[in-house]
This record gives structure tokens, sequence and C-alpha cells, in this order.
């Protein structure tokens, strides 16, 4: 495996969490700010491309900003993603910026959850909310994107439906089945220790592709920005995540209070999931970084695994990316297929 030198150390990040929280294990709530008088003129100062620097240092300084990012929140907050410089001294909370296409904050529709659905969900096509001025640099800028219509599945590719696959392509199970079997009783969790590659080669077997990361991330957040899948409160029981001790993957659709506004389900946590992009910075970002190429992928969405080392994260948010060479195979990696809408 090619170790992602992007970030550092683990016991960094937890000193700090035990530092900011008195605990390793902090309690876990998250309120964000939101968006007042001070949004368009904010919108001038932080939301652009070429203000991304400026940005990070300014924003609690400039009354425009501030009235935005050092607002007053309804709760006393720390976020899993924080680290202690993303919280200021006065104890008001530096997060992520709301929405730049909407200032609505009402939550997302909540999917019918006695109506059986079909097993791809229907993106339709216009813009969306992409990346964050919040945390790691290569999230940023925060900017609108768009797509076109598409479906995307609503759980991740489990075991069962890969061992169609191997069955049918005579294809290598994956090293960990015993005797190229499925694990006892693992049949309906993620099919994990599959590269880019097997990804890219099951979705095309049956008639799909893998999403790019743009279809992704708008699945996961919807058209207003979501921070979460779910919205924008972090919360510990949504998603299969570290905070809870995973030990390892839960069966699909485990969280049905965690769907994104499409209705997916696991799209934060579980599995990272390949998707169909090279490892680039978003467009307008100025910061240069040496693994940037199209030797890498790019994987969303976090896991059940403390990847802390690797910068993710413990809380996944919809903007989260990580990348590795495409041959790795580990036991947090996974995927889910998309198809373009046919007219």
């Amino acid at each position: 495996m090619r170790v992602n030198f992007r970030y550092i150390p683990a016991s960094i990040y937890y000193l700090a969490l035990i530092l900011l929280c008195g605990s390793a294990t902090p309690q876990i709530s998250i309120a964000f700010e939101k968006m007042g008088s001070f949004k368009k003129e904010c919108r001038t100062t932080c939301h652009q491309p070429e203000h991304i620097l400026k940005a990070k240092k300014n924003k609690f300084k400039q009354a425009e900003c501030k009235g935005c990012h050092a607002g007053i929140t309804e709760k006393r907050i720390t976020s899993p993603f924080s680290t202690p410089d993303r919280v200021n001294r006065t104890g008001k909370n530096n997060l992520l910026l709301r929405s730049i296409v909407q200032a609505s904050s009402s939550p997302p529709k909540p999917v019918d959850e006695e109506k059986p659905s079909s097993s791809m969900a229907k993106v339709p096509a216009g813009e969306f909310i992409m990346g964050s001025n919040e945390r790691w640099d290569d999230e940023a800028p925060e900017h609108i994107s768009s797509t076109q219509a598409f479906y995307i599945d609503l759980h991740e590719v489990t075991n069962a439906d890969y061992q169609v696959f191997v069955n049918a392509t005579e294809r290598v199970a994956p090293h960990h089945w015993p005797e190229g079997n499925i694990p006892k009783g693992k049949e309906k969790h993620p099919v994990v220790y599959v590269s880019w590659f097997d990804g890219h080669d099951y979705c095309k077997w049956a008639d799909k592709r893998l999403p790019t990361e743009q279809e992704w991330e708008k699945a996961a957040r919807g058209e207003e920005g979501l921070i979460y899948p779910w919205g924008n409160e972090w919360s510990l029981d949504k998603s299969n995540n570290p905070y809870k001790n995973s030990i390892g993957t839960e069966p699909v659709g485990s969280y049905p209070k965690g769907r994104s506004p499409y209705g997916l389900y696991d799209i934060s946590g579980n599995v990272w999931e390949w998707v169909d992009s090279y490892y680039l910075p978003h467009p307008g970002n100025p910061v240069t970084r040496a693994e940037y190429g199209e030797d890498k992928r790019v994987l969303k969405g976090g896991s059940w695994f403390d990847c802390l080392s690797y910068g993710c994260g413990l809380s996944a948010p919809t903007f989260n990316r990580s990348f590795f060479t495409p041959e790795v195979k580990n036991n947090s990696f996974g995927f889910r297929c998309a198809k373009t809408e046919v007219r």
C-alpha cells in the first residue's frame, strides 16, 4: 500500500481533542452557523477561489466576515473534524459556511421510510454546493458545481452482489473470503478489499459505472450543501462511524435515519467509496500539492475505521475526500455504482 503522506499523525489530533474536550471520546453534538445579513458581503470576501488563503486568516477579523463565521450559535459545540484553531477563544464556532445557492437552513424533506425503494435513486440535473473552506485545503473552495441527471445506487455494493460478479466473470474473489466464499453472516455487508479497478469492472459488468466525485457529493448533500447526508447537525447514531467504537462494517441500510436527501444509505461511514475522478484540486484552488495527479483516485464518505491519521476526520462530512493509487485494497474501501440517464 502506498501511504498517504498528506496528513499528520493521529496522535496530534487525539491530543488536540483531549485538550479541547477533556476526553479522547468527546460528547458529539454539532450546530452550524447561520448566515445572517453579512451573507452577501462575506461571499465576496470568503467564498471566492482567489480568496481562499486570505479568508482562512481574516474571516474572524473583518467585519463583513465576523457576522457569518463568528455569530453566536444556539449550542456550544465542538466538531468531530475540528482542531483547536477551528474554535476561537471566545467560544464561538468557526465551522462550515452555509449555502451560497440559497440561504434556507431548512432540513431536507424526509424520505418515506414505509415506502419500498428501488435499487437506484435519480438525481436531477442542476447546480449544487461542493467543497468546503473550513477544513483541509484540498476540499476548498466551497463552490457551485453542477451535474447532468443520473442514477446512483441506494446502497453500497454488498458481498452478495459481488459474489454474483465473481461467479459470472471468474474473477478472483477478495482475498479474505475463505476458499473464495463470503465470510459467514457477511452477505449484506459492503464488499471490501476491492481496488478502484475492481469497482470499475463490477459497475461496467452491471451496465453501470462508478460515479464521479461531483455526482457522489451531490447525491450525498443535495442542492442545499448539507454538511452531513442527514442535515447540518452531527449525530452519533446515523452512520457506522468510529465514535461508536465500531470494529468493522455493518449490513448496508442499517441506518435509515442517516439517509441523504435522495435516499442514499451509508453515504457517510461504513466504507470509503471509490469514485471515477482523479485526485486533483477543485476549480480555483491556488494551493499546490505534490500528491495531485492522475496516478491517484478519489475516495469519498469515510468509513467505520478511525482514519484520523489520514486526515479524514471521524465524522465523514459530505465534502470529505481522500485519495490512493487505484490498486490499493483494504478493509475500509468499497464502492457503489451510478448510471447516466438515457434520454
